[in-house]
């Protein structure tokens, strides 16, 4: 009777084990996959996939897609032209000529 409650135990406690090994497989697999997608798009238009062009505006450097025309600022490169004479800048950048 002894040997029977035993393999029970060894039985779930092996289930046990096997679950959580295919969960850590699984979310092996899922970062991989994840990895492999950051690699595959890093310094590519989020929008239209071409390969973004470093280039730099009044000495901030910026990220610009030769496709559609995105332009991405750093964390503080906003904060850095803002500080600059905002009127030269601003008005050219963002403000449509007539």
């Amino acid at each position: 009777m002894t040997d029977a409650w035993d393999e029970r135990r060894k039985a779930l406690e092996n289930e046990y084990f096997h679950k959580i090994e295919n969960r850590l497989i699984e979310q092996m697999r899922k970062d991989s996959r994840e990895k492999l997608a950051r690699e595959l798009s890093r310094n590519r238009c989020p929008k239209c996939g071409e390969q973004i062009q470093a280039i730099e505006f009044r000495g901030v450097p910026l990220d610009k897609c030769p496709g559609c025309g995105g332009v991405w600022l750093g964390p503080r490169d906003l904060q850095i032209l803002s500080e600059k004479d905002h009127r030269t800048w601003f008005d050219r950048w963002f403000k449509e000529e007539k």
